[in-house]
């Protein structure tokens, strides 16, 4: 090759390089220039649903593109989280994720598609959904502590219903019972209706489960609360104390909400979501659309929800493996 060829040739690479040095931001700072797709990994009408729908709609208004809501449900979330963790590093298919898919089903569930530590980057904390313990009405307790009492004295003579096997009213359970030191026995139902029904028939003692389902049976004095496993009380049930106040410090619990992206998605990406769902969480309209569903905003960097992931995850395998919850 002749030296003016050679030098044609390296001026033709260099160009090259540097259309893809200056591609890549360029494509992250016109994102999105078509339809989102959010994946909800559960059907439609759920609380994560109608909450993803909320949120899709903000999206969609502040960013400029339709931020359409797709429906996978099946294996606890798992469908739609695979699908999500398989999908294009491009930012047009994002996961509206629950605690099980973000973190806890790792724990549980022995073949899984996708690793979320791994598979997913953070976005953003959207919300939090504190369990409740609840009574059926003529149960001879009406505190935490009054029934943590009566447990012990009754020792496997009482159950409690959960929304079914490894979920989060299930798990709460098992930290409940490890915590204070008590046994009952446990019922495992297909949702919350089924443990409405069955209190209000006082044929199980207690359940627990995310609010929205039962506050208004509350307020009618259907059945009683006990409890709420929030850091503080709830706005639309002030006279519920919390499980800390009830006796044991730090107790928590909650089902949470949260916004992943395939791993490699483009930090620019990232941030975009994560700064437009954090506005949006801070409108006082907001506030008032996730207490109807007895959820709390959240919000925060991608790195705040990276470090809680983790917390929840260390916090929550103890319990399961000592439970022995698995699938």
């Amino acid at each position: 090759m002749r030296p003016i060829d050679r030098r044609a040739a390296a001026l033709g690479l260099l160009g090259t390089v540097l259309w893809f040095a200056h591609a890549a931001p360029s494509y992250a700072e016109t994102w999105p220039s078509r339809p989102v797709t959010m994946v909800v990994p559960f059907s439609a009408g759920t609380t994560s649903d109608v909450i993803a729908r909320g949120l899709a709609h903000e999206l969609s208004e502040k960013l400029g593109q339709p931020f359409v809501v797709e429906n996978k449900g099946g294996a606890g979330g798992n469908i739609g989280a695979a699908a999500v963790a398989r999908a294009a590093a491009d930012g047009y298919t994002i996961l509206f994720a629950t605690t099980g898919q973000a973190a806890t089903n790792t724990l549980m569930y022995r073949k899984m598609e996708f690793d979320p530590q791994r598979d997913f980057a953070p976005v953003v904390l959207v919300s939090k959904a504190p369990v409740i313990i609840t009574a059926r009405p003529d149960a001879p307790y009406g505190s935490l502590k009054e029934f943590i009492a009566y447990a012990k004295a009754n020792s496997n003579k009482t159950t409690a219903g959960f929304p079914g096997n490894g979920t989060l009213g299930h798990i709460t359970g098992e930290l409940l019972g490890s915590t204070a030191g008590i046994e009952f026995g446990k019922a495992q139902y297909r949702g919350s209706a089924a443990i409405l029904t069955d209190l209000i028939g006082g044929h199980i003692d207690i359940g627990m489960d995310s609010m929205a389902a039962y506050v208004a049976s509350v307020r009618e004095g259907r059945i009683k609360a006990l409890a709420i496993a929030s850091s503080q009380r709830w706005s639309k049930l002030p006279d519920v104390p919390t499980v800390a106040e009830s006796g044991l410090p730090g107790f928590e619990a909650s089902v949470w909400y949260a916004l992943l992206v395939p791993a490699k998605v483009p930090a620019e990406i990232v941030a975009k979501l994560n700064a437009t769902t954090n506005g949006w969480l801070k409108e006082p309209k907001t506030r008032e659309f996730l207490a109807n569903f007895g959820a709390e905003t959240a919000g925060g960097s991608a790195a705040d929800l990276k470090d809680f992931t983790r917390a929840e995850i260390e916090k929550w395998g103890p319990i399961i493996k000592a439970a022995k919850i698995n699938f």
